[in-house]
């Protein structure tokens, strides 16, 4: 391993492939995942729309039947999130007929580009274990290959552009690679386009060390050389910035709105940051809306908005972010931090951290994709303190060494039984769960019951109509009414059971369609016909009252 670890482009390269053929070998046991979640259907609506070579789609008629989680349905029909995953899963759609294809690739480039940035920070062994260990984790069964969720993959690999890059601009000795400058600036595109709030809390330390270098280091470049350096860079930043523009006013009119913004200004009420009060809450259509909104998501913002409630936060974020990327087979590692950061080495994300972590804490919600962009530099100061646990000796025992062996045995042992969780009968998180995201072994086989009824509707001739009815006691996120883009013309269309009156309008309306009635709260997630006018439910169950 030495030897090809001192290759520094063999090893990202290794790194890159092994991710993914590894991955690819894994489908008989973990096959191409099933949408299954709210995020996974909004991004999903985005690739589709993107492959098809628009920015957003026409609010379709009758549409308060199809209001979902984390789409906006006017004044423009369109995911919320950010374009960034969008376009990745749209690439994989158009040129393999799978979006999911594209995660893969962007997740592969993601550990490479974890082992090219931890090489400019640590010796080549320890870059070249780094991106081993993301390959075995990240790349193989996190969430942010088995789900569609939350933009993850991208967003970690413009973080690791941006860390890989900057030293190597700021520690050259001679010429500055214009290579080095044009990644930074990739990295600074994709952050800005997948996640840029957390993106902004990694770019301002690392544009203070910039300027720095630029006007007051002993090796600053000349004016000449800076400009030729920024020029490019520039250019592709502000045309960057004027797409974004371009794309919020096609989304929702406003160049300076954003989708997202728009999103939950409209159903949501509980705040984003912790001093702000939650917002009146809207007039809900559907039942499963006010209950995300209302019973899911606001009490968490209500708690955490009390002393002992952020005190609970401030304690348990970081541990589930530790626990996620690291896992209990790397968790010694984690109780030599504090050593780690005190070293010259890695003194820079102490000092960032001074910024990153209070950015993150003044958010209500932090889940493990929220903190991709730093997943680069929390893997640089995890394996910084395996390189300290490596050293403890005990009565002149290499305990550390043995220690290091015994947590590697055990990752392949976990990478192993995940692997074959399925033919041994293993039982993973059950859904609905949340765990999974916080877990090595990552999401199970989820979302097949709607895969299931969507293909048997597919199958049928004619056009079909699915009306959705939950139960009371239903789960929010376990979500059934999500369209393509062009939801007349699709072969299915999903929509939620309202009153009779608006069931009425929206069965007139697509009069030419077989209508169905689809219960997924029935062990089996009922499908049968829709009954009769006359037999229609005179009821608004599914209808906020308030």
């Amino acid at each position: 391993m030495d030897k090809l670890a001192r290759r520094r482009g063999w090893a990202v390269a290794s790194v890159g492939l092994s991710a993914f053929f590894l991955r690819l070998i894994l489908l008989p046991l973990i096959p191409i995942p099933q949408p299954f979640g709210q995020d996974d259907f909004s991004f999903l609506l985005a690739a589709n729309t993107f492959a098809l070579g628009r920015l957003t789609n026409p609010t379709p008629a009758l549409w308060t039947h199809f209001e979902s989680f984390h789409i906006d349905m006017q004044p423009t029909y369109m995911s919320m999130y950010f374009p960034a995953q969008g376009l990745i899963l749209a690439a994989g759609k158009v040129l393999t007929g799978n979006p999911w294809f594209g995660l893969l690739v962007v997740t592969s480039l993601m550990c490479a580009a974890i082992c090219w940035m931890l090489q400019a920070w640590l010796p080549p062994r320890w870059a070249f274990c780094g991106g081993m260990i993301a390959v075995l984790h990240l790349a193989l069964f996190s969430y942010w290959i088995n789900t569609f969720t939350g933009a993850a993959s991208i967003a970690a690999l413009g973080g690791a552009l941006i860390l890989g890059a900057f030293p190597r601009i700021v520690r050259a000795r001679q010429a500055v690679s214009f290579r080095c400058v044009l990644l930074l600036t990739i990295g600074i595109v994709i952050v800005a386009l997948s996640r840029p709030y957390e993106g902004l809390l990694l770019c301002i330390p690392v544009a203070l060390v910039l300027v720095h270098w630029m006007f007051l280091a002993q090796n600053r470049p000349e004016p000449t050389m800076l400009l030729r350096l920024t020029a490019v860079p520039f250019l592709i930043l502000l045309a960057t910035g004027l797409w974004m523009g371009h794309y919020d006013r096609r989304v929702n009119g406003n160049a300076f709105t954003l989708p997202y913004t728009l999103n939950r200004a409209t159903y949501a009420a509980a705040p984003y940051w912790i001093w702000q009060s939650p917002h009146p809450a809207p007039v809900y259509r559907h039942k499963a809306m006010r209950d995300f909104y209302l019973e899911d998501e606001l009490p968490v913002a209500q708690r955490i908005q009390t002393p002992s409630g952020f005190l609970f936060q401030l304690l348990a974020k970081p541990i589930m972010i530790i626990w996620f990327l690291a896992g209990i087979a790397l968790l010694p590692a984690v109780f030599l931090l504090p050593r780690a950061l005190l070293d010259r080495r890695v003194r820079f994300f102490a000092l960032a951290g001074c910024l990153w972590i209070p950015g993150l804490l003044i958010q209500i919600f932090l889940l493990p994709h929220y903190i991709a962009v730093f997943t680069a530099a929390l893997y640089c100061v995890g394996l910084q303190a395996m390189r300290h646990l490596r050293l403890w000796r005990t009565e002149n025992r290499q305990t550390g060494v043995a220690l290091i062996r015994y947590l590697a045995m055990t990752v392949i042992v976990m990478v192993v039984f995940r692997a074959f969780a399925a033919p041994l009968r293993l039982q993973l998180d059950p859904w609905p769960g949340s765990s999974w995201a916080f877990s090595w072994y990552g999401p199970g086989p989820f979302g097949e019951a709607r895969a299931q009824v969507e293909n048997h509707l597919e199958t049928l001739p004619g056009k079909q109509l699915a009306l959705v009815r939950y139960s009371p006691t239903h789960f929010a996120a376990n979500e059934w009414v999500y369209n393509a883009p062009d939801i007349s013309n699709s072969k299915v269309i999903w929509a939620r059971e309202m009153d009779a009156a608006n069931n009425l309008d929206l069965m007139r309306y697509y009069k030419d369609r077989q209508v169905w009635l689809v219960e997924p709260d029935k062990s089996s997630a009922d499908l049968s016909i829709y009954p009769p006018q006359k037999n229609l439910p005179a009821q608004a169950s599914d209808v906020d009252q308030r």
